[in-house]
This record gives C-alpha cells, structure tokens and sequence, in this order.
C-alpha cells in the first residue's frame, strides 16, 4: 500500500495533500463545535484520526482526501441551515464545493441530493432557494471549461464523468476489505441507533440535523460500492457522518466508567486492526 516511489515534484504534492487532510481534523471540529455536535470536547478529532488508523490506504489516495475536504466545506455549510440565515447563499456554497469534490469522485455529486434536502426541510417555501443550485452549477459550468481550456485539457470532463455502475467484485470479494466494510458500517449504524434512542426530548433542529447526517452517510456507503477498486478508497468521505454518530453516542453514556471503558477500547481496537492487517499482509 505504500510501497509507491515519489519524484521530488510528486513529493511535495503528496505532502500538501497530507497536509490537507491535516487541516481536514479542524475543519470537523469546527463544525462539531459550531453545530453542538461534540459538546465542547475534542472526540470529534480523536474518532476521525482513529479512522484513518482502521483505514489507513485512504492516506494514497490524493482524489479521496481532496474530494472529502471540498465535501466538508459543503457539510459545514449544509448544517449550517439551521441558524435560517442566508440559506440562499449557504445553498450556493453548498452545492458549489460539491459540484468542486465531484472533480475529484464522479459520484460525490450525488451529495446534491443533500442540499435539496436541507432546502426542503428548513425553508421549502421560498421558490428562490430551490433556483440557487441551478445556479451554482452554471457558475461552475463557466469556470470549469474555461481553466480546462487554459490547461489545454478539454477532454477532462468527458473522460472522468463516466458514471459507471460495475460493481467490483474483485475488491468486495476480498475477505479482509468486505469483513472490515460491514465491522466499520455495523458499528457506525449501531451507534447511531442507540444515540438516537438516548436524545431523548432534544430540540427539532437537533434532530434535523442528525437526518441529514444520516443521509450524507448513507451517500458516502453508495459512492464507496460505486467507486472502489484497489486503488480508489472513497470511504474517507464517509468518515465525518460517522464521527458524528459515534461522538453522540459516547458523549450520551452518564456513567463515566463506562465512558471511559468505551474510549479506552475505541482507541485500543483500531491498532489491533491495523497491526492484523499488517500481519496479514
């Protein structure tokens, strides 16, 4: 997995992109904090590095890191609804830093469905709000060609919007990338179950807020079956809905040596997975 070899020029470029999935941690505590998500805490931070711990070939795959970073910046911007001020604007920045990450993943614009969505609970009336991401992806449809053009690379946009359906068996069928996919779905769903049972009588924004989290995770699972293979690790984009679902659930144990125990084996169970597929392998 990291046996590939780097020119001094790739080099720094995989350095910027670390570095940007660096800068990505901030950006999800940044949002946890803004939205109430992480109670004032940093387990927000904690849970997404332990992730990349569990999968860490997401680490070589520059589209990956690049298409969830421009995918958080529309997150931030989706949840931020909430507040029902300038949704127009944030409806444009949302659908704009996807139409942005769909550059990196074909599939990642189907997270447009998510901004429809936000719309259609928070303020569906205003015939203006459902224009504004017809409007994005015009100003997006100017820009594109057009640093295309001076690159002299015409021919991108035809060639990685291909939209294909296979299903690749050959990644799937791999016991140790199927058996780790549904480990890491079981647990994020089971969480984000008995987080939901445990809100109890929270607020409506609150709970808008966790459905739309649930359907940015459930996209994320659709765009990783659509684009693995073994060189593509799109799972990354899942890891901010996820993070969510476990910090909720964790920051809603009252017993605080049963919180402790599960932080305790949440830190400890993803090196021990790491250490078995080095073994493995």
């Amino acid at each position: 997995m990291f046996q590939k070899s780097y020119s001094p020029q790739q080099l720094l470029g995989q350095t910027g992109i670390l570095s940007l999935l660096l800068f990505s941690l901030f950006v999800v505590n940044f949002i946890s904090l803004r939205n109430k998500i992480s109670g004032g805490n940093s387990f927000s931070i904690l849970f997404y590095t332990l992730l990349i711990v569990i999968f860490p070939e997401v680490l070589v795959d520059s589209n990956a890191i690049l298409c969830s970073f421009f995918l958080l910046l529309s997150i931030r911007r989706i949840l931020s609804f909430r507040s029902l001020k300038n949704i127009r604007l944030k409806a444009f920045d949302a659908t704009f830093w996807i139409l942005i990450a769909s550059l990196f993943y074909d599939w990642a614009i189907l997270y447009l469905i998510v901004v429809v969505v936000a719309i259609y609970f928070y303020e569906p009336k205003n015939i203006k709000n459902w224009l504004v991401p017809l409007s994005a992806i015009s100003a997006l449809a100017l820009i594109v060609p057009a640093v295309l053009v001076l690159s002299n690379n015409l021919d991108f946009l035809w060639d990685h919007y291909q939209f294909n359906f296979q299903f690749n068996h050959v990644y799937f069928y791999d016991w140790s990338n199927s058996s780790l996919l549904f480990l890491y779905v079981s647990i994020v769903l089971l969480c984000g179950f008995l987080a939901f049972i445990k809100m109890g009588n929270v607020g409506v924004g609150k709970l808008v807020t966790m459905r739309l989290v649930v359907l940015l995770f459930l996209i994320g699972l659709l765009v990783k079956v659509l684009k693995s293979s073994q060189d593509t690790h799109p799972i990354l984009i899942t890891f901010f809905p996820a993070v969510v679902f476990i910090t909720t659930y964790v920051q809603s144990i009252k017993k605080e040596n049963i919180s402790e125990m599960v932080l305790m084996a949440s830190v400890f169970i993803p090196f021990a997975i790491l250490l078995a597929n080095i073994l493995m392998k």
